[in-house]
């Protein structure tokens, strides 16, 4: 067994070194390992059958519809709408621009279900406008990316329905409605960090906008917030499963981009619907390649050895799930998360579970820890796409994100031992 495991750690961390694409470098460090535990044309059977189960789920289907949905939500003039709604809302406090920004965020990328849709969708216009207004560059890409996050937590979010996925079947829908109260917290924090900050620079005060201004702005806005209405009121009601929501989402969003607003052309829609080939490529085949390396970790009992190594450095439930914490936080610096949920999820979920913690409970956790990873080096995706459109780097970037990464941090804290700020919601609503 430690053959194998080194084995595999070293391959995936080498291939990692070489830049070579992460579900590429997944797929053959486990081909790699398999090849010292089972003959070679076993293992690459093995691979082959576990890649090919691993994306076959009914739950999964709605991953291309919810991509649908949230390009033609990225391309159909959402995002102006909605950072004119929060300006209404939060734009007249000091600093009130850093606010809106947030704000946009956490709204379009609730609706978008895609925190790089939200911070190339907000960020791309309201960083230009925070540089106009005197506000620091890099303080405002700084807000831009760790806000887009909030989008994966509050539904629709793709990697919930992964997460349901990797845990064996817990629901779907509850997961949705879990994210919610967690996702504003998140908000809320970087809300705080951004108002201590603007107050103390002294960043300008927003303008108040009219009542007339307000209820044109908040009707413009409307039909794009009924999106989450439609999609999570739906489920909780019964008309529709999370799966049959992501279709249904499609439809609005659609009917919304091309009839209503008419910011998509209908001959645009042929590059809209490769785009979203490509995307759920691209996630479908680091499922796949993440259940088969899932297979042969379990292949070598190594969630049960981790398990039991976990539980004998300590019985108290506060200091392991502190433990699980910073583990995470290191596997969100160097691994995707789309991997890192199929992968550590089956290692951590018995262990949570043995100590009282429900799943449900466990996957909100894993995925607001794993949000923070989106935005810290070497391999955060949404913070290279943030200073990308800053036009900043990210050795600028850092400083300007480490208040944000401790208000980041100590939501994580409430979540993890405040079960009420996930479950509540649930068990209102019967879950």
């Amino acid at each position: 067994m430690e053959l194998s495991i080194l084995v595999l750690v070293a391959s995936f961390v080498l291939l990692l070194a070489l830049n070579v694409p992460i579900a590429i470098g997944i797929g053959l460090a486990t081909v790699l390992t398999m090849l010292f535990t089972i003959a070679p044309g076993p293992a690459v059977t093995t691979v082959a059958q576990q890649m090919a189960s691993g994306i076959d789920s009914f739950a999964l289907l709605a991953i291309p519809f919810f991509v649908l949905s949230g390009i033609l939500m990225g391309q159909g003039g959402i995002a102006r709408r909605l950072i004119d709604f929060a300006k209404v809302l939060v734009g007249m406090l000091p600093g009130g621009l850093a606010f809106v920004n947030i704000l946009a965020c956490m709204l379009f990328g609730a609706i978008s279900g895609s925190s790089m849709a939200a911070v190339s969708g907000v960020g791309g216009f309201m960083i230009p406008i925070m540089n106009q207004e005197g506000y620091d560059k890099n303080f405002n890409a700084a807000i831009t990316v760790t806000a887009a996050t909030t989008g994966l937590l509050i539904p629709p979010s793709n990697i919930l329905i992964i997460y349901s996925l990797a845990s064996g079947g817990v629901s779907v829908a509850a997961l949705f409605i879990a994210g919610y109260l967690p996702g504003i917290l998140v908000g809320l924090a970087l809300m705080l960090v951004a108002g201590i900050i603007s107050l103390r620079r002294k960043y300008p005060v927003g303008e108040r906008s009219s009542l007339r201004q307000a209820i044109k702005t908040t009707v413009d806005a409307v039909p794009s917030l009924l999106l989450i209405v439609i999609v999570i009121g739906g489920i909780i009601a019964g008309y529709f499963t999370a799966t049959e929501a992501s279709a249904v989402a499609v439809v609005y969003s659609l009917i919304l981009s091309v009839a209503v607003y008419r910011q998509v052309k209908v001959r645009e829609l042929p590059a809209i619907l490769l785009k979203t080939v490509e995307t759920t490529a691209i996630v479908m085949l680091l499922i796949g390649t993440s259940k088969a390396m899932s297979w042969i970790l379990s292949y070598e009992n190594i969630p049960q050895s981790l398990s039991v190594a976990l539980v004998s450095l300590t019985d108290n439930k506060i200091v392991l799930l502190l433990i699980i914490n910073l583990l995470l936080l290191a596997v969100g610096t160097v691994m995707d998360m789309t991997p890192a949920v199929l992968i550590f999820t089956p290692i951590f979920l018995p262990v949570v579970v043995n100590l009282g913690m429900d799943p449900l409970h466990f996957g909100i956790m894993m995925v607001a820890n794993l949000c923070i990873g989106l935005c810290t080096p070497p391999v955060g995706s949404v913070l290279f796409v943030g200073c990308s459109i800053a036009q900043t780097t990210i050795g600028r970037l850092i400083k300007p994100l480490l208040p944000f990464y401790v208000a980041m941090f100590i939501a994580l804290l409430l979540i993890t031992y405040v079960p009420q700020i996930s479950m509540w919601l649930p068990k209102v609503l019967g879950y």
